[in-house]
């Protein structure tokens, strides 16, 4: 990982748990989010989310990691489904490439 991206990431993560802070939630709250969503993207999502909605309640906090988490496990099932669908297809239209000439 570079400078650049450790950066992103600590920017990311820092401005979420700011958000989590202002809302009056503990900062534990806002880097187990953090910790959870895994990814600079996702924890911005989560930013914009509380900053726009305001959730008073925790609960309503981890749901919306929830559902980012699950739509992001969900994108990922999509994108390896299409991958190997691609990869079957050019094997029925080229066949094997074993290397066997005849």
């Amino acid at each position: 990982m570079t400078d650049d991206s450790r950066t992103v990431w600590r920017n990311a993560r820092d401005e979420l748990v700011r958000s989590v802070v202002s809302l009056g939630f503990p900062k534990e709250l806002g880097n187990e989010v953090a910790r959870n969503l895994g990814s600079p993207k996702a924890m911005e999502r989560m930013t914009v989310y509380l900053k726009t909605v305001k959730p008073r309640k925790a609960e309503f906090v981890v749901d919306e990691m929830l559902a980012i988490m699950s739509e992001i496990k969900d994108w990922r099932e999509r994108k390896s489904s299409r991958e190997a669908n691609a990869a079957y297809n050019e094997i029925r239209y080229y066949g094997f490439d074993d290397g066997d000439q005849f």
